[in-house]
């Protein structure tokens, strides 16, 4: 009796594309469900990175030779002439929506501790190396790909010309699918890899980093689709026959099928036996009219088409998303290496673009994350892009094109119309969805001290001047058992005071080892600059605090030790304003600021030099700048270090250190004229304490904010529901 195999037959394994999917929701369900016990996988993800990013560039060179190499020369004439201004206007108008998008982005308040990144010179561009390969292999191992790019081109078009290349570009073509094998058999790891990233970034992404991704998720994704379904169908209505129906519906198979797959590759012969269908159906065919299709449709795939430069507006988010901005001289840098570096793939071009305009590298496992939804949309758009793009070339190289300006017109209004509504919308949707709530204020007034300090006694009153008083030497103070140490109360980030009332910041903690050290119980007492010579003279106290800094007018009423820190001048100003202060030639050429500093004559005198043109308003406090400007200063100077910490506090203004050169000043402690005993101790105690690991922990605690945020494990099914771990 036969036997029935219907019942054994082998039932049908789920594709790639579902997979993926697969993969991405249970990574962020193991994510969810065990927390930061996930971080480790992030190795995984950055593995699964590099072997996508591995063939990308031999892929460009291979490829792009071997497609520019096969055609004729007139063939590559009149590509360059009219398919290369239609390709130029895709671009234009890709760039151009690229730059809107950010307009729907919500306001984010921010503000951020001290950061070295405000002080370092920012790199230049080397424009020739960036574009022009002097050594190709250097350009190549060092992922410049636009070198890389213009270099296969120039060798491309070379071979045009050349009668004997079919042996050579046959070696190219055999490379070419080596490498499109190489990476097939990568990503079938992409379950894998996609699992990993999703994994560690729902294990370890916070709940409000979350929701500032639905902005990238969100604009990305609407801005595709419309672009897709509306602007670029509509491109081709003033100036040739087709209309809207003709491009959507006689292409929605091969647009279901781009989606589905997320794959442009897969669906080229399609996509070139449609466009051939439709010419011949709208009695647009010529002689050359398939040869033409044939050749544009795989040689525009080897260059950046609208779903792949779509994928730009990524950079402009992690700007948004970090809290930086792109100044207006590195838009011209974005653009051009943005549009060179997409010759390449998303893998290569991302990553080089954010090295390139010194956003954070990590930024790029946030893409790969959002790659799996966005991925298909972009895909989608790129369909359309060669739709409409080898629907318009083929009619302009066969002399088709006939353009109506009626139909011109109401085109451009209808896009224009969508673009800004569409922004408005999202604009809206942002602002009521994203939670905007600053807590960084919080962040500064709940930061303490770490180790528990050796008792101490904190008067908030300023101690009595005593006229018969003189300053005490280090061997009386030593035989009070005590060390009475004058603070600055507003001094953020060096002597403040906390939520809970207590004294804390850098200098405090410094003092409170040099109490340790000289096995001291300090007392900590209060002084204003006006009447710190006295109360050092006059022994009330024995030396003082609060980032100090050294300048002439002080040399003659108190002595300093040697320096524990050097800080940065900057100017603090309102948000709006900082472009305005980014150079110290701009800021002296401006008439009529009103700019606030610290009443110090060294400090008055030398800014009246440095801006002749300025009003400089001396202060007795920086709290009297911050809490009481209702207008009448344009903004004030002092550290980088502290100004930072004060914006926490007003985040409505913001730190700019001018170029070109920061000037850097030092501050030390301040003790009495004469007292030399104790100022050679300090001198001794500062230069041993500046080379401990001491010295640079309090540093980045106090100044640069690490570990600032009490840090609380993330939430998990793990620890918050079934209580496994603590």
């Amino acid at each position: 009796m036969p036997e029935d195999t219907s019942s054994g037959r082998r039932k049908k394994r789920p594709g790639l594309s579902t997979m993926i999917l697969v993969g991405v929701a249970a990574g962020i369900g193991c994510g969810l469900f065990f927390g930061e016990y996930c971080a480790f996988l992030s190795v995984v993800g950055d593995a699964f990175i590099r072997l996508m990013q591995m063939t990308i560039l031999p892929y460009i060179v291979v490829s792009l030779i071997a497609a520019l190499g096969r055609l004729r020369m007139e063939q590559a004439r009149l590509l360059a002439l009219k398919a290369g201004i239609l390709l130029l206007f895709f671009w234009g108008i890709t760039f151009a929506v690229i730059l809107l998008t950010p307009l729907s982005f919500p306001h984010w308040e921010s503000a951020a501790f001290f950061s070295t990144s405000l002080v370092k010179p920012v790199p230049k561009t080397d424009f020739l190396s960036l574009y022009i390969p002097s050594n190709p292999f250097f350009s190549l191992a060092n992922n410049i790909v636009p070198a890389v790019v213009l270099f296969t081109i120039l060798i491309g078009v070379a071979l045009i010309s050349i009668r004997d290349k079919q042996s050579f570009l046959d070696c190219m073509q055999t490379a070419s699918d080596a490498l499109v094998r190489v990476t097939g058999m990568v990503v079938q790891l992409t379950p894998i890899g996609v699992f990993a990233i999703a994994a560690s970034a729902a294990g370890t992404m916070s709940i409000e980093e979350f929701g500032r991704l639905q902005v990238y998720l969100v604009s990305f994704n609407v801005i595709c689709l419309l672009l897709t379904f509306l602007i670029l169908p509509l491109m081709l209505q003033p100036v040739t026959p087709f209309r809207y129906r003709d491009v959507v519906y006689s292409f929605r198979g091969v647009l279901l099928t781009a989606f589905t797959t997320g794959n442009l590759f897969v669906v080229l012969a399609m996509l070139t036996e449609n466009c051939k269908e439709l010419m011949a159906r709208r009695h647009m065919k010529r002689p050359q009219t398939d040869s033409y299709i044939e050749v544009l449709i795989p040689v525009s795939f080897n260059f950046p088409n609208t779903g792949k430069l779509i994928m730009l507006l990524f950079i402009l988010f992690a700007c948004w998303f970090s809290g930086s901005a792109l100044g207006s001289e590195q838009y011209p840098t974005f653009l051009s290496a943005g549009l060179l570096s997409f010759f390449g793939g998303v893998d290569v071009a991302l990553p080089f673009m954010l090295n390139l305009l010194h956003l954070p590298a990590d930024m790029y496992q946030l893409y790969m994350m959002t790659g799996v939804i966005n991925g298909r949309t972009s895909t989608l758009l790129a369909t359309m892009h060669l739709i409409v793009f080898t629907l318009l070339a083929t009619s302009a190289m066969t002399g088709m094109l006939r353009w109506d300006r009626k139909r011109l017109v109401r085109v451009t209004l209808i896009s224009v119309g969508a673009i800004a509504a569409t922004l408005g919308l999202m604009r809206t949707y942002f602002t009521l969805a994203v939670s905007n709530r600053y807590d960084k204020d919080k962040v500064l007034a709940h930061m303490y001290l770490l180790d528990e300090p050796l008792p101490a006694r904190v008067s908030t009153r300023i101690p009595k001047i005593r006229k018969d008083g003189t300053s005490v030497s280090l061997t009386r103070i030593r035989k009070r058992g005590k060390l009475r140490v004058g603070y600055n109360p507003d001094a953020l980030p060096f002597t403040f005071f906390n939520k809970a009332g207590t004294l804390v910041g850098f200098d405090t903690k410094l003092i409170y080892r040099l109490g340790q050290d000289m096995n001291l119980d300090i007392e900590f007492y209060p002084y204003s600059y006006p009447l710190l010579p006295e109360l050092l003279k006059s022994g009330a106290i024995d030396m003082a605090v609060g980032g100090i800094a050294m300048t002439p007018s002080r040399f003659t009423h108190m002595e300093f030790s040697r320096p524990y820190l050097d800080l940065n001048w900057a100017f603090v100003v309102p948000d709006y304003r900082q472009k305005e202060f980014t150079s110290i030639e701009q800021v002296a050429s401006t008439e009529g600021l009103k700019i606030a500093v610290l009443d110090d004559p060294s400090l008055i005198s030398s800014l009246e030099r440095t801006l002749p043109r300025a009003e400089i308003l001396p202060v007795h406090s920086y709290n009297q700048f911050f809490a009481g400007n209702i207008g009448t200063w344009d903004g004030i100077v002092m550290s980088a270090e502290a100004g930072s910490a004060w914006t926490l506090l007003y985040p409505d203004y913001t730190v700019v250190v001018p170029r070109p050169d920061p000037h850097i000043y030092p501050i030390g402690f301040v003790v009495a004229p004469g007292n030399q005993q104790l100022l050679n101790y300090l001198n001794s105690w500062i230069t041993m304490t500046r080379k401990t690991i001491f010295m640079q922990r309090i540093y980045d605690r106090w100044i640069l904010g690490k570990g600032a945020r009490e840090k609380t494990p993330r939430w998990s099914v793990i620890r918050n529901v079934l209580h496994w771990v603590n």
